[in-house]
């Protein structure tokens, strides 16, 4: 058998050229496999390329009876069917760690621009209102990082990262996650009670059934009208009609958002509030972090078809 890859997601022809000059691969565009391709043609298939968040349940895996590897471009996994996998004795494989730098930036620049009100500022100094000496009711001074009470919801490498880089801004960092980590910063029992005491709250969890809308309206209420959220993990995280309602009354401050439920769509609403800053799912979309998911792509691949265990698998 050939090294056939079926690519199950829709990726740029840039982020494919690495894997095309050593394997064989079959690519989808995101459509349905067998819309693309004939039985006989996924018969072959022997590992299957995706972006971990996007749905891959038993109904494709059927469709390829020689399926041994799933191999997740990135850190997530949630949207594979993990269960009818293992059914399969199918293996999965991830690139774990490969962007939590570039995450961790981009979690620290949208904590920055909503704090400091770059956005508005950037608009009311294009518009002319600072040359023209208009007052402006989204200027006035914002509160500082320094001394803020940060709270890190989820402590994985990701999550480890931004402590360490929101540390450095003089705050007082604490958090929560499923098990206590060998870090300097302070272990909070529960999720309701990080929030309770934190200004901010930087989610940095994994998805999962058991996070599904864990930050409700009734979070938002205890994160109160002088705390801000920012999310970098996945938009399944937070309830988003409880946040844009919490947006809209100023139960919380504001939300800085690189995630969301139903990607590419953001609702219009978060886009209208002045405090609220938005990016496309970027976080881990860096030069230097895509050729460390790839390496750990070609890795996991390489290694699957030579018949030796994942160097990246998912537990």
């Amino acid at each position: 058998m050939t090294d056939k890859v079926l690519v199950f997601s829709r990726f740029a022809k840039s982020m494919l050229t690495r894997f095309g000059e050593r394997f064989e691969l079959l690519e989808t565009g995101g459509k349905p496999a067998d819309e693309v391709f004939s039985a006989t043609e996924l018969a072959g298939v022997r590992a299957l390329l995706t972006m971990g968040a996007q749905p891959l349940g038993r109904d494709t895996m059927d469709l390829l009876p020689s399926l041994g590897a799933i191999v997740c471009y990135g850190t997530g996994y949630d949207g594979v069917d993990l269960d009818a996998a293992a059914e399969r004795n199918i293996l999965i494989g991830n690139s774990p760690a490969a962007n939590a730098s570039a995450v961790a930036d981009l979690a620290m620049t949208l904590l920055l621009g909503l704090m400091r009100r770059v956005i508005p500022a950037d608009a009311y100094l294009r518009s002319g209102g600072w040359s023209g000496a208009r007052p402006s009711p989204l200027l006035k001074p914002p509160r500082g990082l320094t001394g803020a009470k940060v709270g890190v919801y989820g402590m994985g490498e990701i999550g480890r990262k931004i402590a360490a880089r929101v540390a450095s801004f003089e705050t007082e960092v604490a958090y929560h996650s499923r098990s206590r980590h060998d870090v300097p910063y302070r272990y909070v029992g529960s999720l309701s009670e990080l929030v309770d005491w934190c200004d901010v709250l930087l989610i940095a969890v994994r998805a999962g059934p058991d996070t599904q809308r864990i930050i409700d309206a009734e979070m938002l209420k205890r994160l109160g009208k002088d705390g801000v959220v920012v999310n970098i993990s996945r938009g399944s995280v937070i309830d988003q009609p409880a946040l844009i309602a919490a947006l809209a009354d100023n139960t919380i401050a504001g939300a800085g958002l690189d995630v969301f439920e139903q990607e590419p769509y953001v609702p219009d609403a978060l886009s209208e509030f002045p405090h609220v800053v938005l990016t496309p799912h970027i976080g881990g979309h860096t030069l230097d972090a895509h050729v460390a998911m790839q390496d750990c792509v070609i890795a996991n691949l390489t290694a699957y078809f030579a018949g030796r265990p994942l160097p990246y698998p998912v537990a």
